[in-house]
């Protein structure tokens, strides 16, 4: 079966939205999923399925979260080949060894049009450079994540897709549980 990465946007920030991940997981394998795992509290699930669209799979399990907590939760999930694909494809390679926290790649749930992605890329500064490449924008954030304004919802909004954002550990660590979880 393949492995798949669901990564949910907005839960279990400032108090908002929470899922324990026990309760994830266990959502996750009464749906039939194997090998499921998940990583931190944001939201990160790896997990096999038999083979499936994956933006089929993040549909299914919005609404299966939405009546199991009764708020939406949006979320992006890749195979593990994309996620492999998407770190292969980063720009951001010398800063991502340098300063993994500092690295981001935005999920995108389809890929933008071409006019959003250059009004995106115009917000970009000396410290915040984005770098956009189909269904991924990688993002390099020198003074941090926390003083970013290449937010989430900036994205999304900008881009008028659905996106959520992981560090390069988060994301290093999602592929390597995924490769695990294949063998």
């Amino acid at each position: 079966m393949p492995t798949y990465i669901s990564l949910l946007r907005g839960i279990n920030v400032g108090g908002h939205n929470k899922v324990p991940m026990e309760r994830l997981r266990k959502l996750w394998e009464a749906l039939g999923f194997a090998q499921v795992e998940t990583f931190i509290q944001s939201g990160n699930v790896t997990f096999q399925a038999a083979k499936a669209s994956p933006a089929e799979l993040s549909l299914k399990l919005e609404k299966r979260i939405l009546a199991e907590f009764g708020f939406p939760v949006s979320m992006v999930t890749r195979t593990a080949d994309e996620l492999g694909q998407a770190i292969a494809g980063n720009p951001f390679v010398k800063e991502s060894k340098a300063e993994p926290a500092k690295v981001h790649i935005a999920f995108l749930s389809q890929a933008p049009k071409a006019e959003a992605v250059k009004k995106l890329e115009t917000l970009a500064t000396k410290t915040e450079q984005v770098r956009h490449a189909g269904r991924e924008v990688y993002l390099y954030y020198r003074d941090g994540m926390g003083k970013a304004k290449l937010t989430g919802t900036v994205i999304e909004r900008v881009l008028g897709v659905r996106a959520t954002a992981r560090n390069w550990n988060t994301v290093t660590k999602l592929y390597e549980m995924a490769q695990n979880s294949s063998n």
